[in-house]
């Protein structure tokens, strides 16, 4: 009897955590919470240099590092018009038909999950990075 390899079935529990507390806090099922999450760490990881993008990145549990990799070009990081206005179209383009009600909120609860399970530290060092207003849908401490 196989019984896996630990470090998957812990990552694969991992990332579904992070799911199910995003789609707890938004009252949403599983799937529409992964394509948040997927979506909002795809602007994020393109809105930072291809440095910052790697250290955020180690900071993240294995699945979802891959997750958050999947599709990257570095060559094309960071984008030119880090805007709010565009990382929230950015959200909503990798969302599909799905549009969101309300995407600062949507946003707002992806940065909120990571400020509960990430390196205080290297958040602080992402936010900064960004442009005041975006800089407002993380969470304040």
């Amino acid at each position: 009897m196989t019984t896996g390899i630990a470090s998957f079935t812990q990552a694969a529990e991992q990332a579904q955590q992070w799911v199910n507390d995003l789609g707890e806090n938004l009252g949403w099922d599983i799937h529409r919470s992964y394509r948040l999450l997927r979506s909002v760490l795809h602007a994020l990881r393109d809105w930072l240099s291809p440095e910052e993008a790697a250290d955020l990145a180690a900071q993240l549990p294995m699945l979802v590092r891959g997750i958050y990799f999947d599709g990257w070009n570095p060559q094309n990081a960071p984008v030119p018009d880090r805007s709010k206005p565009r990382f929230v179209e950015r959200v909503q383009c990798e969302m599909g038909k799905d549009t969101l009600d309300d995407p600062d909120r949507a946003i707002a609860m992806v940065f909120e999950l990571l400020e509960r399970h990430l390196d205080h530290g290297e958040l602080v060092q992402v936010r900064n990075s960004m442009k005041k207003r975006l800089r407002q849908l993380w969470p304040s401490h």
